[in-house]
């Protein structure tokens, strides 16, 4: 069996939403914590957070997650790159893959993280170094990367995360689709907030 570590991508500076959307409170937790919770029901180990403006509220609520790794970005002004870059930097030496996070998204099913490792683990020996969802068709988050390609990732700048790499491998990608649209919603604005806190309340 593969060693799948995981990487939860947090340091934004919540623009959009005006205020720190990853503390917002969502089913009696911060947002940020779903995503948490979503990756410890999986078999994914070691599991790193990348913190940026908020790391000390970040820390307080997450005392009770003794296996949570959280890395200090000091440039998130700079874009998600810096983030995924100083993730990768600090797991590549201990796995065979990494799943990458947003941490604006916490509708993740586990069911979403299980199919992409199974995934994975079925089509790694014919060549393929990443998997990723679809839900209804839109290519979205998590994105599992083999370690044989994570040095690439150092050459990323800005916000545009590694979407450079993942065109590149395109050929060596694999995908798994999903109907269900709202595993794969990040929480960017105040309306999108909204949205999730009805989704789970219909």
């Amino acid at each position: 069996m593969p060693k799948i570590g995981a990487i939860i991508l947090a340091a934004g500076m919540s623009i959009r939403m005006g205020e720190p959307k990853l503390l917002l409170p969502l089913r009696g937790q911060p947002l940020f914590r779903h995503a948490i919770d979503s990756i410890l029901g999986s078999s994914m180990q070691p599991l790193y957070l990348v913190a940026g403006k908020y790391i000390e509220e970040i820390r307080q609520h997450s005392e009770d997650y003794p296996g949570l790794k959280i890395i200090h970005n000091p440039n998130y002004a700079d874009g998600m790159s810096t983030s995924l870059k100083l993730g990768i930097q600090s797991i590549k030496e201990h796995v065979d893959a990494v799943m990458i996070f947003l941490a604006d998204q916490p509708l993740i099913s586990r069911d979403v993280i299980q199919a992409l490792i199974e995934k994975y683990i079925e089509c790694k020996d014919d060549g393929v170094r990443i998997v990723r969802p679809k839900y209804k068709g839109e290519a979205g988050h998590p994105i599992l990367v083999d370690a044989v390609i994570l040095k690439e990732f150092h050459s990323i700048e800005g916000d545009q995360g590694g979407k450079s790499i993942i065109q590149k491998y395109d050929a060596m990608t694999e995908t798994v689709s999903f109907d269900n649209s709202m595993w794969g919603f990040d929480i960017d604005t105040p309306e999108d907030y909204l949205k999730v806190k009805l989704h789970l309340k219909s």
